[in-house]
């Protein structure tokens, strides 16, 4: 019987292994779709009264699309208009930010139209790199007329 149970339990760990390793691959396998459209870096994502998430974004024609980095899907989660996101300050990221984000993030405050405001979280060639295609628009954007 204790041998019956130590085999049982042997095959339990390795189906628990091989369902772990197939879980990291499929990770792996999203991450490299994803980033072959190119324009992507690492992104934390923070909405008000809520925890930072990390993720990958990706800079599109018109859109900032933010994508969760343990999802599975290959929609973005979030997706911000060119014409709405605008960084109004960029700041060192707080000890406790730093041990969730990791080293060598900024964050960015930013405003989406109006009312809405999100915090990323970005290395600083990232953030340069979202400054100049902020500042890359079409003539006219801003207006909702492009020429």
């Amino acid at each position: 019987m204790g041998e019956a149970l130590a085999l049982d339990a042997a095959w339990l760990f390795a189906a628990l292994l091989i369902l772990l390793v197939l879980a990291a691959a499929g990770i792996a396998a999203r991450r490299f779709l994803l980033e072959r459209g190119g324009a992507t870096v690492e992104c934390g994502l923070r909405r008000p009264g809520r925890s930072w998430r990390l993720g990958l974004a990706s800079y599109q024609l018109d859109e900032f699309r933010w994508y969760g980095i343990f999802g599975v899907s290959m929609r973005p989660e979030q997706t911000f208009s060119r014409r709405d996101l605008a960084v109004v300050a960029r700041r060192p990221p707080t000890e406790e930010e730093v041990t969730i984000l990791g080293p060598g993030r900024i964050v960015a405050e930013c405003q989406l139209g109006a009312s809405t405001t999100i915090d990323l979280a970005l290395a600083e060639s990232a953030l340069t790199g979202l400054l100049a295609w902020l500042e890359s628009a079409p003539p006219g954007s801003h207006l909702g007329v492009t020429r």
